[in-house]
């Protein structure tokens, strides 16, 4: 059971007209009742006073770019020190956020343009990102949705989410479905079952994904329930969004291992951000604190070209300084994929280090993380397969469905319900020849 902090008391006793326990405090619908819309709120919560200019600043940001943040993250912000407190800087607005540079975009990604029916991006061939909701549990500072998340006029409609879930039946390409938002989680178990057993309908569908960063900002929603449902649609996998080791409480724990337990495969993509987490030392603990909870880190995000995400973003460098400081250092699956979100709609750009330092026709010349330089022979004698594309005369064993574990053979054939044979006949079995010659 989550501790139930001093903090988290005096928030929950500021909120609530009556005295609430800590199964008032996790429940996530209570959560989002009371969410911290306004500045004035904030700082009676937190027990601190802004400078009145500053405080004007932050008003005129809230005109364009608007508060949301759950009771639940709040409670996090080391109020001591709260301008410096990564929790503080993705959760409270900035008055950075209206310096819009002449390279930052509305759409970065265009994902506008890629959306062959509303709610639907469809950039790569076999893969699609199906939007279900434009809400958030909490507004974060660095979302390069901000031209769509918290629009409260924009909701997909279920009719709309239909559309979508029919272009993807029509697209027999399609394998894999991406569910985002906003955060799909902010659905309803029913609503969201619903959206998930529709897609299940769908033969070419293998893979479903959602995006969600509940487990960082409201652990409480995943609920015994919620994993149940999720549970019923394998193969189901969950990409979470943690960017700072604080953010790895008792309470996300708690809900990362129930989804877990529920054999739901757990990624993890985080946003590299000036002031958050632009030290090699935060990410490697965070990475660490994922591992150690199941969560496999799965990117490492430039930050995005969004309009007022300028005094977030850091050179690339800094970026392949963090992965020098990973790569060699620490297991490999702990070691995220680093990638640039191409502006304009090219997708995911991977970046690494430079290992290979130079080759010719018969060797390669690499360096390894500590610096030590060493070859690779290359083969004497190596032919390639010719593709001319004639498939069926490759030489290749082109049989691409699972393999047979185990063939049976005799009376043993007969007795499997796996083998249709109902039937063993002797060679030259006159009345089965006889058959033969009639026909």
């Amino acid at each position: 059971m989550p501790i139930y902090s001093n903090t988290q008391q005096n928030i929950a006793e500021q909120l609530s007209t009556e005295k609430i326990n800590i199964s008032k405090w996790m429940d996530w619908k209570w959560q989002l009742r009371n969410s911290i819309k306004s500045v004035e709120q904030f700082e009676s919560l937190l027990g601190i006073e802004m400078d009145e200019k500053y405080r004007k600043k932050i008003k005129e940001t809230l005109r364009k770019f608007p508060l949301s943040i759950t009771p639940y993250y709040l409670s996090l912000i080391n109020s001591e020190d709260y301008s410096n407190d990564p929790i503080f800087i993705q959760s409270f607005p900035s008055p950075k956020e209206l310096d819009i540079s002449p390279h930052d975009m509305e759409d970065p990604l265009a994902e506008d343009k890629d959306s062959p029916v509303p709610n639907i991006t469809h950039r790569y061939p076999d893969r699609v990102l199906l939007q279900v909701s434009n809400t958030c549990a909490m507004y974060c500072r660095h979302c390069t949705r901000k031209r769509k998340v918290g629009d409260v006029d924009s909701i997909p409609l279920k009719q709309e989410i239909l559309n979508g879930i029919e272009y993807i039946r029509q697209t027999p390409v399609i394998r894999d479905v991406l569910l985002s938002g906003g955060d799909p989680l902010m659905l309803s178990d029913d609503y969201l079952d619903w959206i998930l057993s529709e897609l299940r309908t769908i033969p070419h569908v293998q893979v479903i994904r959602i995006g969600s960063r509940m487990p960082v900002v409201l652990p409480y929603r995943v609920t015994d329930s919620l994993v149940a449902m999720l549970k019923k649609h394998h193969p189901l996998w969950v990409n979470t969004h943690f960017n700072h080791p604080r953010e790895v409480t008792a309470s996300t724990r708690e809900a990362l291992a129930k989804l877990a337990n529920a054999g739901i495969p757990l990624g993890n993509q985080s946003v590299l951000l000036a002031g958050v987490n632009d030290c090699p030392r935060i990410m490697k603990s965070l990475v660490h604190k994922l591992v150690e909870n199941r969560v496999r880190p799965y990117y490492l995000y430039q930050c995005d070209l969004a309009e007022g995400l300028n005094h977030f973003r850091t050179p690339v460098g800094k970026g392949i300084e963090i992965l020098e400081s990973l790569r060699g250092h620490t297991s490999g699956f702990a070691v995220p994929t680093y990638v640039v979100d191409a502006p304009g709609g090219g997708g995911k750009i991977p970046l690494n280090p430079n290992y290979l330092v130079s080759f010719s026709t018969n060797k390669v010349i690499l360096r390894n993380y500590e610096g030590v330089i060493t070859t690779y022979q290359e083969p004497d004698s190596y032919e390639s397969t010719f593709c001319d594309r004639k498939c069926a005369d490759c030489n290749l064993q082109l049989y691409l469905n699972d393999a047979e574990e185990s063939r049976a053979i005799g009376i043993e054939k007969l007795l499997a319900d796996h083998d249709r044979t109902i039937s063993l006949v002797p060679k030259k079995n006159e009345r089965m020849e006889r058959r033969d010659s009639e026909r």
